[in-house]
């Protein structure tokens, strides 16, 4: 009788032991959160979270709870874009928050006008009279290039000299803070050009995250970068011996994940219409939270661009829904708390699970 196993290489491989993709189990979870809200909202508050309850409204989903859970997320998702290949590899970036906050100052500082959309004269420019109206490639160069030269730095302080990545990133993180505070010793900057701010208009957001999404997937799936990301994150030592520039991987991942924060930055100023030192604050926990909820190992070696994105979506439901139930904006905190620890928790879970299997 022939064996029901079979493999590549000598790798087996039992269809009997077949388990669901991580990301099926991400996106039973969303609906599961949906439905959990669905209920509650009915049972409570007697309102609908999915579904349209008003009269003379021709659409059967709530759009407008829609659109504002996909646009509350695609900012910080760009940010958990760059923070999952992060973590894929091994690695971890606490200063992808800050980074937008630093960006963000630069960037809006160099996008100034001379007047506003209503003719009021700018009278204190950030910068001087001399650098206002810029073409508005000068601010958007300047402001990836700041994202951009932080994550190489951090790369650098990682790969060739050693250090932990938790130490280097929590340096950077409050370096870039300081950076955005000094910029303006704290002031937020307005006068921003009608092109610059057109950036972040509309549903912009959530097209710019969808394309860096496919782009990204792409590229940890089907790219010699991707599979290099995930065998550093596996085992490094095995990367090295198989003949990877893990070192040179390595400022490339950090690299991209500080350019995918300052584009983050440029959209989050150009949709509120003013660059402020605040920007970004706790970006980096939500990001990590996003791509651990996805099925992003902190171990590294595992995760993917579709988990974050459910993650994602899961993070943006569970704060719009406790906005639905009307509850106090503290409990939101309260529960961003809950869960990260509860994203860490299942990442644990999820391991020893694997090691079991081993």
């Amino acid at each position: 009788m022939s064996s029901s196993s079979h493999g590549i290489g000598g790798l087996k491989y039992d269809p009997k032991k077949r388990e669901r993709p991580p990301e099926l189990n991400v996106f039973i979870a969303l609906v599961a959160i949906v439905a959990l809200f669905e209920i509650l909202g009915r049972l409570i508050i007697g309102d609908s979270f999915l579904f349209n309850t008003r009269e003379r409204v021709d659409t059967l989903f709530n759009e407008q709870r829609l659109k504002i859970i996909i646009l509350q997320v695609s900012i910080i998702g760009i940010i958990a874009l760059g923070v999952t290949q992060v973590i894929i590899s091994g690695g971890i970036d606490l200063s992808s928050g800050s980074i937008v906050g630093g960006a963000a100052m630069i960037t809006t500082a160099f996008a100034q006008s001379a007047m506003n959309e209503y003719g009021m004269e700018n009278v204190k420019p950030i910068l001087g009279a001399e650098w206002l109206d810029l073409p508005i490639i000068v601010p958007l160069a300047i402001g990836l290039g700041v994202g951009l030269l932080a994550g190489i730095v951090n790369g650098l302080l990682i790969a060739k000299f050693n250090i932990p990545p938790f130490i280097v990133t929590l340096g950077m993180m409050l370096f870039m803070r300081g950076i955005a505070t000094f910029v303006t010793k704290g002031r937020p900057i307005s006068f921003l050009q009608e092109d610059y701010t057109a950036i972040g208009a509309g549903m912009n957001p959530v097209f710019i995250f969808i394309g860096l999404a496919i782009l990204m997937h792409f590229l940890l799936k089907y790219t010699r970068y991707g599979k290099h990301t995930y065998a550093i994150g596996s085992n490094e030592q095995a990367a090295r011996m198989s003949g990877i520039k893990v070192d040179r991987l390595k400022v490339l991942i950090y690299s991209i994940a500080g350019l995918l924060s300052a584009l983050a930055a440029i959209v989050m100023s150009s949709k509120a219409l003013t660059g402020q030192a605040g920007m970004g604050l706790m970006y980096e926990l939500d990001a990590i939270a996003m791509a651990v909820i996805g099925g992003t190992s902190l171990a590294g070696g595992r995760g993917s661009i579709l988990g974050t994105c459910l993650g994602a979506l899961i993070f943006g439901v569970i704060i719009s829904g406790f906005t639905f139930m009307r509850l106090d904006a503290f409990y939101q905190e309260m529960a961003k708390g809950i869960i990260i620890v509860a994203a860490v928790i299942l990442d644990q879970w999820r391991a020893q699970k694997q090691a079991a299997k081993a």
